[in-house]
């Protein structure tokens, strides 16, 4: 059997091997910085605070502050920086296009200003995702969700709930990257169909299967 290269190869079938999805919610990336030693909940409250100076400030020069603090800890945490840029392409993209509209709008110092916000959170939540661990991030939530005990919602199964988006999300980018491989093979890249249709099928599986797992645990309500 033929080794594959770290950073992609191909199979003993001669297919491409696809990379490991790495979107804006990011993936743990272990470390011993300053930035992953601190506390799960501190992070998630650091995040709020920066959603809320970003809307109190105003201007690009603020927007362009907060950007070079979230990269200045991303740098401290070491973050592979190939990886974190393919997964905020498609945010790049959607920034770009609001910085076009807002310009055209309303001027380009608030278009500025909206992409860089943008950017701003989007890298901060990969920053936040990719220094903690998943079960640390769902103890924070599971602790926030206590109050909704008394109206009847377990905070576990909140916990649970946000456990379940983040391992589906991943997933979904995956089935849609295979099924649009396997259409682009066929001859068929520019029919849409031939990359729903496959991937709303296997998706459906998907959630079926996690449906039946839940159940087997007891956690089907």
């Amino acid at each position: 059997m033929s080794p594959v290269g770290r950073r992609g190869g191909t199979a003993t079938t001669g297919r491409p091997l696809r990379g490991p999805w790495a979107g804006p919610l990011g993936l743990h990336h272990p470390g011993t910085s300053l930035v992953h030693r601190a506390p799960a909940g501190r992070k998630l409250v650091a995040l709020a605070a920066l959603g809320v100076v970003l809307v109190v400030l105003r201007g690009p020069t603020a927007a362009t502050l907060a950007l070079g603090v979230v990269l200045a800890l991303a740098a401290l945490a070491r973050l592979p920086w190939r990886r974190t840029v393919r997964g905020m392409l498609p945010v790049l993209v959607a920034a770009g296009v609001l910085a076009g509209y807002q310009t055209w709008a309303r001027g380009w110092e608030v278009g500025v200003e909206a992409a860089l916000d943008v950017l701003t959170l989007v890298l901060a939540g990969t920053l936040v995702t990719a220094t903690t661990r998943a079960d640390d991030l769902l103890a924070v939530v599971a602790r926030a969700a206590r109050p909704l005990r008394h109206v009847g919602l377990p905070p576990e199964t909140v916990a649970l709930a946000v456990g379940l988006f983040l391992r589906t999300v991943p997933v979904v980018a995956r089935v849609v990257g295979e099924s649009r491989d396997a259409a682009r093979a066929r001859g068929l890249a520019r029919d849409p169909r031939a990359t729903v249709v496959p991937a709303a099928v296997r998706m459906v599986a998907h959630a079926r299967t996690t449906g039946d797992a839940l159940a087997a645990r007891g956690l089907a309500d």
